[in-house]
């Protein structure tokens, strides 16, 4: 990888490692998610509380379906440095009542030992679907 560019190959693999945060079968596969959270991850969430690692690392018997909508909306890929990677994406959750929560998604990948693993996740909120 380049300073500047991504693979094709990068492209595809970040796409589908941020879009398992978000696949109930995915998210909720402790072993899964122990390989793709780095030891030092944590997350400032939509709500403005802070997750360490250990919170975010769910047993099978916590799933639930996730109502997402899937390719994520506005996903960019913004190269750091040769091994870490800005992606960006707006969230859109269908929560009870059809209410959907909108929010602006951050997230810093690094490949470490060829693999990409997620150091850091932020969620902002979003009122509506046309903000900037």
């Amino acid at each position: 990888m380049s300073d500047t560019c991504l693979t094709p190959d990068d492209i595809e693999t970040l796409t589908k490692l941020e879009e398992s945060l978000w696949r109930a079968e995915s998210r909720y596969d402790p072993v899964l998610m122990d390989q793709i959270f780095a030891d030092d991850f944590f997350e400032f969430g939509r709500s403005g509380r802070i997750y360490p690692r250990e919170d975010l690392i769910l047993p099978a018997s916590a799933a639930r379906p996730i109502d997402v909508r899937l390719p994520l909306p506005c996903l960019k890929f913004t190269v750091i440095d040769t091994n870490s990677v800005l992606v960006t994406y707006v969230s859109e959750v269908r929560r009870e009542l059809a209410d959907v929560e909108r929010a602006n998604r951050s997230s810093i990948w690094s490949r470490r030992d060829g693999a990409w693993q997620l150091r850091f996740h932020q969620g902002t909120a979003r009122q509506t679907p046309t903000d900037q």
